[in-house]
């Protein structure tokens, strides 16, 4: 189904509730954005079938489960270490995200260790395929937020230009 159509006002009210509390029962949804348990639970269905809804996720403080340090590190690697670094990276349990880039680097991981002798070994590990640049996270400011339901951003907006008109005397 089109994934306009599972995004109306409806659509985009679950959302918005899921995000904010994934556990919500079918019920208490169906409460908060006004639709019957019925059309909520196939909405669910609809919108988890056409990719919406990736899945259904706890977010688990780290430091907690005892990884202490977190870290981006950016790899530049030749042409023919690029495939096999990607299917390294798969195997490793410390890389948290990994996204390709454009400019002067490849790609950008998101890591996670136990302490900085951890953090050592894995950029020791990475040298092999390419050349590893790594940023420490001192604090997380402004930590994961759910997206706008709207899939508008609102909060900056680019400068309109403005043309001057110029009067002759």
């Amino acid at each position: 189904m089109d994934s306009a159509i599972l995004l109306d006002s409806y659509g985009r009210k679950l959302v918005d509730e899921l995000q904010a509390n994934a556990r919500l029962s079918v019920a208490e949804l169906s409460r908060r954005i006004g639709l019957s348990a019925t059309a909520v639970t196939e909405r669910l269905k609809q919108m988890e079938e056409s990719g919406i809804i990736e899945s259904y996720a706890a977010q688990i403080d780290r430091e907690a489960l005892g990884l202490e340090v977190m870290a981006f590190i950016r790899m530049s690697c030749a042409g023919q270490s690029y495939h096999r670094l990607i299917d390294y990276l798969q195997s490793l349990e410390e890389v948290r995200e990994c996204h390709h880039l454009t400019g002067g680097d490849d790609l950008l991981l998101k890591v996670t260790t136990h302490d900085m002798a951890h953090l050592e070994a894995l950029i020791e590990a990475l040298l092999p395929y390419g050349t590893p640049t790594t940023s420490l996270v001192l604090s997380s400011p402004v930590p994961h937020r759910p997206y706008a339901a709207s899939g508008k951003l609102a909060t900056v907006a680019p400068k309109t230009r403005q043309l001057r008109r110029f009067q002759r005397g």
